[in-house]
């Protein structure tokens, strides 16, 4: 399986792995100025890359959040965990939020998401008049505590 990366914009850095065993490989903005984040405040930060994963269907990307931004700094991405369907072609966009009560300014190459290539089941969807019934039913929101 291949990853192929195209370059939208020249500063753009490649995902990539900061150790051998990492899941997921990093991304870094593609910026031509410093952008600040101000409290409470969400931007759509560019990666400067297009990706295309040379797979069958059955995989998908999945963007998240890099720890070290997102408890030092209190930004994560806005929407938890992005999706990157293995047909889309456009620039990746990483959402990020600033959860914490200072402004944060991200630089040109700053890394600021992790990319995962994960493994999806795609089942047919069949629509039905009843469910199984289970020990937990309908129970939801803290019912097993």
């Amino acid at each position: 399986m291949h990853l192929k990366i195209k370059r939208l914009r020249e500063n753009a850095v490649l995902p990539q792995r900061m150790t051998a065993q990492s899941a997921g490989m990093d991304l870094s903005a593609c910026l031509e100025a410093p952008l600040t984040i101000a409290p409470n405040e969400t931007a759509k930060v560019p990666t400067g890359i297009a990706v295309q994963l040379e797979a069958e269907s059955g995989y998908v990307l999945l963007t998240y959040a890099r720890s070290s931004l997102a408890t030092k700094h209190g930004l994560a991405p806005a929407n938890c965990v992005g999706v990157i369907d293995l047909d889309y072609r456009g620039e990746i966009f990483i959402p990020l939020h600033n959860s914490s009560d200072t402004a944060y300014t991200i630089s040109d190459g700053e890394r600021i998401a992790q990319l995962v290539v994960t493994p999806i089941v795609m089942p047919d969807v069949v629509e039905a008049d009843t469910l199984d019934n289970t020990e937990r039913g309908e129970g939801g929101f803290g019912s097993t505590n």
